[in-house]
């Protein structure tokens, strides 16, 4: 009665057991062989048989230890740990095959997605599916082109360096490096004494004109039109936000507006005649500034009268197209600079005419750059149609300009650089203590490199920096240059610009636009470009 009575107790929980390593191996043991018998259908082994198997392989000769059950009251607790981890090893199994399942729909879900993708960029237009894709490329009259041009950007080595550059059949020229920054050089008999002269009767038989007007007409009428305070203004022109306009910042501003080239001096002469700088001290605060109106320069010049010295250029100027149907020699000096610059001849091509201009005794040019910086809201003059868009600012990108003299000077007309190789580059520095490095009338001799013009010599250089990818980078602000006053004689020169627009999908879109015309109305294009449609599409900056 009290064996019965112990038999019953069995049923009470299992932690009433004692819980040991061998009541561990044991439930793993026995839960192993309902995984293996449950899934690969592996009959289970009776008690006996695993006793037997123990006794087997203990060693002969040796006490056999009974081996004690995990529990004393192991028949009924033995069923209900095997329960649970045979539930536990199901359910991670079960888990372990959703989650496969799960990420076997993601990666067929998502590669069926870049096929379709794929196949719908690479459908020919027509019915059905591709109709589909079409929708979704880019507009046709702005496709996006694959750069697969570079542009070729000849190694300057070091200062003096010398090269040797085949440009005629039969003839080797030298090609001198004059400077890194920019990065400039200079090529003598680059022309014949016959080209020279051919070039510039040429020129004399189209006409010259005036390269720059008097005092532009109509500047009251832009100063209506301008919607500014005269804080707002102020603002604008104080370029380092001190509160006050020094006179390099009322000169930069006049000479780009107005294309006056005002020295300092003649500035206190207009701040003494109207009154504005009433301490004297040259400089203007707001309060003195109102004191000027919009066309306060332009009236008071007009009173006292402006000379030709006082422009910002003094010279005459024409275009000679380069194109079929040009003079034979017009037409060799292209293909000339094509194998000198060695881009590709469609940008040559595309490009402005040849510019010849004439310096007489006095002339000059003061320092200027060839191109402007070009930034998202500017375009490109050459590109602007190919653009299709309205742009607030248009600039005249020059990537390479090459510049001929035609005739030796007695005195006078170098080109200078006035910041060549220079250390560092700072706008504001150029005007100090009253020497004025971009006046070329009065400090070119204090310009770091000068250019002495010798008749068939040619000279060029890069007005934009690499963008390190084989295009168009940023402005080099080294290529700052202008021609010096003419002291002696006549000076005629004659330039050669290369137009590659920094952004090389509106490049490319402009040369598949040209590329599509009849050729003779694309001659015609380019040539009613430079002279008749925009007088101001060529116009130094």
């Amino acid at each position: 009665m009290s064996l019965s009575a112990s038999t019953t107790s069995v049923q009470t929980p299992l932690p009433d057991c004692p819980l040991n390593t061998s009541t561990v191996l044991a439930a793993t043991k026995q839960s192993t062989s309902w995984f293996f018998l449950f899934f690969f259908n592996i009959p289970k082994m009776t008690d006996n048989q695993e006793n037997t198997d123990a006794e087997d392989a203990s060693p002969s000769g040796s006490p056999t230890l009974p081996l004690r059950p995990p529990c004393d009251r192991l028949p009924c607790h033995k069923s209900s740990v095997c329960s649970r981890s045979y539930f536990v090893v199901v359910m991670v199994f079960f888990h372990v095959y959703i989650i496969n399942v799960i990420a076997l729909l993601f990666y067929v879900h998502y590669s069926s997605g870049q096929e379709d993708a794929s196949s719908s960029s690479d459908a020919p237009s027509g019915g059905g599916q591709p109709q589909r894709s079409e929708a979704r490329r880019p507009s046709p009259s702005k496709p996006d082109f694959v750069r697969d041009v570079s542009l070729t950007r000849i190694e300057g080595i070091r200062v003096g360096h010398v090269q040797k550059v085949s440009l005629v059949p039969g003839r080797v020229h030298e090609m001198k490096t004059l400077s890194l920054k920019p990065l400039l050089f200079e090529i003598p008999g680059f022309l014949s004494e016959d080209e020279c002269r051919v070039v510039m009767q040429l020129a004399q038989l189209k006409g010259l004109m005036e390269s720059q007007l008097m005092v532009q007409e109509g500047q009251e009428e832009l100063a209506k039109e301008l919607d500014l305070s005269p804080e707002e203004i102020f603002n604008l022109l104080d370029i380092n936000q001190d509160g006050q306009l020094q006179l390099h910042e009322i000169l930069t501003h006049s000479r780009v507006r107005d294309g006056i080239w005002l020295t300092p001096e003649n500035l206190r002469e207009i701040y003494d005649g109207l009154k504005a700088d009433k301490d004297g001290d040259g400089l203007l605060n707001q309060e003195e500034f109102r004191l000027l109106s919009s066309d306060a320069f332009q009236r008071f010049l007009l009173e006292r009268g402006v000379k030709r010295s006082q422009l910002v250029r003094n010279s005459r100027h024409t275009w000679l197209y380069q194109g079929k149907g040009a003079h034979q020699v017009l037409q060799e000096i292209k293909e000339r600079v094509t194998r000198l610059t060695r881009l590709p001849a469609a940008l040559v091509d595309l490009s402005e005419p040849l510019q010849v201009v004439r310096y007489e005794e006095g002339g000059h040019y003061h320092a200027h750059h060839d191109s402007g910086p070009v930034y998202p809201e500017t375009a490109c003059t050459h590109t602007r149609l190919a653009a299709n868009t309205s742009t607030p600012f248009e600039t005249s990108c020059r990537y390479i300009t090459v510049l001929f003299y035609l005739n030796s000077v007695d005195g006078g007309g170098e080109t200078a650089f006035p910041v060549a190789d220079n250390r560092t580059y700072d706008e504001v520095s150029l005007i100090q203590n009253d020497v004025d490095l971009m006046d070329t009338r009065r400090n070119c001799d204090k310009s770091n490199l000068r250019v002495k013009p010798t008749k068939g010599m040619a000279v060029f250089w890069y007005n934009y920096l690499s963008d390190g990818r084989g295009w168009v980078g940023e402005q080099d602000e080294y290529a700052l240059h202008g021609g010096c006053v003419v002291t002696h004689g006549t000076k005629w020169v004659a330039n050669k610009w290369i137009n590659v627009d920094p952004d090389y999908q509106r490049q490319a879109r402009y040369q598949q636009l040209v590329s599509q015309l009849p050729d003779d109305e694309n001659d015609d294009d380019l040539t009613s470009n430079a002279d008749i449609q925009n007088p101001s599409i060529h116009q130094d900056l």
